[in-house]
């Protein structure tokens, strides 16, 4: 394929397709973390159970989803650079969304007993398969549809979708949280999930005017016969193994935005509408702090944006927890509008290009996936179940979770500073940057010849002439 036959690259188009289904990841993340601090916890175990093991056990399932990320990225993550980033964008779209709409649909422990707890799990396991390949197909169709001066801020906008999210959860949740307790236990609390379903066709009516990017339709023609994955392992582990730890600083954000709302509303009796509140103005006021912060990706670096992320949301997590302890909410919405609208802003918006331009084009996908989806799995499994083991049973101890937040940012920012900066580096400058002399080897090695026929290598040789 020429040049002249590639399709132009459509940035704004692109990202508001990235926007829109991170968007849908996030409310559904949302919504399960929020229902399962506040609802979950009473409607799919036994009452019998006292309210913190409660609280651990909805997490756990909370959890679950998480878990299984790292499988699901070996699944779809060389999908995306075998079949297309759109392809896979697509496939998972329709997996969040039906699952979140089916938990809204499962009926309680009252009813079924102990398979209520059972079918949850289940459902989030295929959740958490399908979000494996969300974000990296997402991060890297906007990469590569960007301007060269601006994939740090372009890319900035899938991530906004973590504040659109979380800010859709709540506007529901805030209304729904104040529901008589008898309407909000038997049909209030399936709403939420049930609203996916308009999130769902509004993504997929946006999604399927976007094209593959003019980098990997480019690649197929290249006709290089890998295996991402194999590839990715053998040449870029250290890449992978960077990545998984940087990712670790999203354990803050889930404790943010599930830990912490246990914490306030069973731990110290908080009001639960005021305590969700307060994500709800963190959530608003990041929306227009993650794209700045994206222009400064491009300007100041990807790295030096993370860093500088990482150290203040590990840092003022523990002020956060500590204010939720007095319930003084002036003090809890300050610390709580310092820790997620400026610093996690910061870091989501550097963490997209940042990792996702460690990896050469056509392993993009597949490195991008298996790096944060282990991290994010961790994350995920320690930050809120951890915390929550580490407050107590009555859930009132908030040093144990601060330690797990400082941990957190000690290990992404320490993983962070061995990364190289690549704001300067082209899209074509990092898949040379990218590879040793052993895999540009094997690459070429791996091209079909494109001229010659099954035909063409099966006829005999013409005999020297005598």
């Amino acid at each position: 394929m020429t040049e002249t036959t590639l399709p132009r690259k459509t940035p704004v188009r692109a990202a508001v397709a990235a926007w829109i289904g991170t968007t849908l990841e996030y409310y559904d993340f949302a919504v399960y973390g929020t229902s399962s601090a506040l609802i979950l916890n009473v409607l799919f175990f036994s009452p019998q159970l006292p309210e913190g093991i409660s609280v651990l056990l909805s997490m756990i399932t909370f959890a679950v989803g998480y878990a299984v990320r790292p499988l699901g990225s070996l699944i779809l993550g060389p999908m995306g650079d075998r079949f297309g980033r759109k392809f896979v964008m697509m496939l998972t779209l329709f997996g969040i969304g039906g699952c979140t709409f089916l938990i809204g649909c499962l009926p309680t422990y009252a009813e079924i007993g102990a398979a209520a707890p059972i079918l949850l799990v289940l459902i989030r396991v295929i959740q958490g398969l399908c979000l494996s390949g969300e974000q990296p197909s997402a991060i890297t169709m906007s990469l590569e549809h960007a301007s060269e001066r601006r994939r740090g801020f372009i890319t900035s906008f899938t991530t906004l979708g973590a504040s659109t999210g979380t800010l859709l959860t709540l506007l529901l949740f805030i209304p729904v949280a104040a529901m008589p307790s008898a309407q909000l236990l038997s049909w209030g609390w399936r709403l939420p999930f049930w609203f996916s379903a308009i999130v769902v066709v509004v993504a997929y009516l946006i999604r399927r005017h976007v094209q593959e990017p003019p980098e990997f339709i480019e690649a197929q023609a290249a006709k290089v016969n890998v295996a991402p994955l194999r590839h990715v392992l053998r040449f870029h582990w250290r890449a992978v193994l960077r990545i998984v730890f940087c990712a670790l600083i999203a354990g803050t954000s889930y404790m943010m935005q599930t830990f912490s709302v246990a914490f306030g509303t069973a731990g110290y009796k908080l009001d639960k509408p005021t305590m969700l509140l307060t994500t709800t103005v963190s959530a608003v006021i990041a929306l227009g702090i993650t794209p700045l912060a994206g222009f400064f990706v491009d300007r100041i670096g990807r790295k030096t944006t993370f860093l500088a992320g990482t150290v203040g949301v590990g840092i003022t997590m523990v002020p956060y927890l500590w204010s939720i302890t007095t319930g003084n909410w002036a003090l809890i919405f300050l610390f709580g509008i310092i820790n997620y609208s400026l610093f996690y802003s910061m870091v989501n918006a550097s963490w997209p290009s940042f990792f996702a331009e460690m990896f050469p084009g056509r392993l993009r996908v597949s490195g991008l996936a298996l790096g944060t989806q282990i991290g994010f799995a961790v994350s995920g499994v320690i930050g809120p179940v951890l915390a929550t083991a580490l407050a107590g049973p009555d859930l009132k101890g908030w040093v144990g979770p601060s330690i797990v937040a400082l941990g957190f940012m000690v290990l992404a920012g320490a993983s962070a500073l061995t990364a190289k900066e690549t704001r300067k580096y082209t899209l074509k400058d990092l898949d040379e940057v990218h590879q040793s002399e052993r895999e540009k080897a094997a690459v070429t090695a791996a091209i079909e010849l494109p001229t010659r026929t099954t035909r063409d290598l099966a006829a005999p040789k013409p005999r020297p002439a005598k």
